[in-house]
C-alpha cells in the first residue's frame, strides 16, 4: 500500500511535552496533550472535567479508597464549598477519618516496611496502639475520641427520629463536626462532611456498615431506637439524576461508591453526559473497580455521545492535578 492511499495512522503525530520552571498546573496539563499513554489520558480528563464544572451540569462524585488518610481531604472539601459537587458518594472509612481530623486528631507520616520486616514492624505498631494505612499511621486513641463524639454530638438527635436515612446521618455528622471544630478551635478545617452540610450537598454512604462509623452506629442502636434505613437514600439520589439537564460523574477509585454513582442512571430516562475515572485497578480482570467508562456505556449508564476517559494511575497524584488544572481553566 502506498503512503498516498493510507487512510489511518497518518495524522496527529505525537509531540514532546515540555516541563519548564514556573509553569502552572494548567500549562503542564496542556503539555500532556502532546504526549501519549497516561499523560494523554490526564490531559483529556482535564478537558472533560473543565466542561463538567459548567453551571448546567449536575456533578456526582464517587470517592473510594483511603483518600482522607492520604491527604486529599482539602481538595474534596474545597470542591464542595465552591459548588462543584451536587452529590457525593463515599465510604464510611473516609467519613470516619474525616471526622477524626475535624475533632482534632491527626494522621501521621510513617513508613511501608520492607517485606521481610513487615510482620515484626506491624506487630510492634499493634503493641504501641498505632494503626497503619500503607505509609500513614493513626494512633488508636483517635477512635476512642471518635466514638465519644458520635455518642455525644451525633447519635442522640438521630435516635429521637428512630429510623433515619444514611444521608441524614452524614448530614448530622457534618453539622456536629463543624460545631465541635469551631468550639474547640481545632487547627484543621472541619472537612468533607462539614463542607457538604454547609453547602447542602447530600453525602451518600451505601456501605456504611463496612467502617468504624457503621460499627458505632450499630452498637448505638443496640441500646436505643436509632437505626438506619439503607434504602431511604434512593429517592433523593435518583430524583437528582432524573431531573439533571446534563450530568457528569467523577469517579475516584472503585468499589461501592463507583457503582452507586453509575447505577443511578439505570432508573433515569437519560445517562451521564460526562465521565472521568481515576483508578489503579486494571480493566482486564473484569472487576468493577477497573472497568472502563466505555464499558459503562454498554449498560446505558453513559450517553452514546458522552465524553469520558479513564486515567489509570494513583489517584493521590492525579486528583489534585485534575482539579487544579480544570479549575485554572474555568477560573475558579
Amino acid at each position: 500500500m502506498s503512503e498516498d492511499s493510507r487512510e489511518t495512522f497518518d495524522h496527529d503525530p505525537v509531540a514532546h511535552a515540555e516541563a519548564r520552571a514556573g509553569m502552572t498546573v494548567g500549562e503542564l496539563a496542556a503539555e500532556y496533550g502532546s504526549a501519549g499513554f497516561g499523560a494523554g489520558a490526564l490531559h483529556e480528563a482535564v478537558d472533560i472535567y473543565a466542561e463538567m464544572l459548567g453551571d448546567d451540569v449536575t456533578n456526582f462524585v464517587g470517592l473510594a479508597g483511603a483518600m482522607v488518610p492520604a491527604g486529599m481531604r482539602q481538595v474534596v472539601a474545597d470542591l464542595l464549598r465552591d459548588g462543584h459537587v451536587d452529590a457525593l458518594v463515599t465510604t464510611g472509612a473516609n467519613l470516619t477519618h474525616d471526622t477524626i481530623e475535624a475533632i482534632g486528631g491527626h494522621h501521621h507520616h510513617g513508613e511501608e516496611p520492607a517485606e521481610a520486616e513487615r510482620r515484626a514492624h506491624d506487630e510492634q505498631l499493634r503493641e504501641e496502639g498505632v494503626d497503619r494505612i500503607y505509609d500513614v499511621y493513626l494512633p488508636q486513641e483517635h477512635f476512642t475520641a471518635f466514638e465519644s463524639h458520635l455518642r455525644s454530638e451525633v447519635f442522640p438527635a438521630l435516635a429521637e427520629a428512630g429510623s433515619v436515612s444514611i444521608q441524614r446521618l452524614t448530614a448530622e455528622l457534618g453539622r456536629a463536626n463543624a460545631e465541635v471544630n469551631a468550639a474547640e478551635g481545632v487547627d484543621a478545617n472541619p472537612g468533607i462532611a462539614a463542607a457538604a452540610h454547609e453547602a447542602d450537598v447530600p453525602v451518600y454512604c451505601p456501605a456504611v456498615q463496612d467502617s468504624v462509623l457503621g460499627l458505632q452506629a450499630w452498637m448505638y442502636g443496640q441500646t436505643s431506637d436509632f437505626s438506619l434505613d439503607a434504602l431511604a437514600d434512593m429517592d433523593r439520589l435518583t430524583d437528582q439524576a432524573y431531573h439533571a439537564e446534563e450530568a457528569g460523574a467523577l469517579v475516584v477509585g472503585g468499589g461501592v461508591p463507583k457503582n452507586f454513582v453509575l447505577q443511578t442512571m439505570l432508573v433515569s430516562p437519560d445517562a451521564y453526559d460526562y465521565g472521568v475515572q481515576l483508578t489503579m485497578d486494571p480493566p482486564q480482570t473484569g472487576g468493577l473497580s477497573g472497568a472502563t467508562l466505555d464499558e459503562a456505556r454498554s449498560w446505558g449508564k453513559l450517553e452514546r455521545a458522552a465524553r469520558n476517559v479513564s486515567v489509570y494511575a494513583d489517584a493521590t497524584v492525579t486528583l489534585p492535578l485534575l482539579v487544579a488544572a480544570a479549575r485554572e481553566r474555568v477560573g475558579e
